[in-house]
């Protein structure tokens, strides 16, 4: 089943952060990545306060290869860009086969 990261981040030092954003793409390649949202608008619709940070969404074709991806030590290099350039955080969650009756677990 796919595996999404969502991540955030507010960018400090745009330039730096370019020099990451270039040496991304070859990387999820290599494990079925791809982004979904890279960076595009994003509008609070309910709920506050308004989100103002950057947002990239990136889908795996399952947990294991987002893994792999993250642990590559090509991408890791170029996160080290993105770690001097930027404060944020990168979640991930596997979506599931059943989502017409989900378990909120509240």
């Amino acid at each position: 089943m796919p595996a999404y990261f969502i991540c955030t981040m507010t960018v400090h030092d745009p330039e730096t952060y370019r020099k990451y954003t270039a040496l991304t793409p070859a990387t999820l390649a290599r494990y079925g990545g791809q982004f979904l949202t890279r960076g595009d608008e994003v509008l609070t619709v309910e709920g506050g306060p308004d989100f103002t940070e950057r947002m990239v969404i990136l889908e795996f074709p399952d947990k294991a290869a987002a893994l792999a991806w993250h642990a590559d030590a090509d991408y890791q290099s170029a996160s080290a860009f993105r770690r001097a350039a930027s404060k944020g955080r990168m979640i991930l969650q596997e979506g599931r086969a059943n989502t017409a009756d989900p378990d909120p677990k509240v």
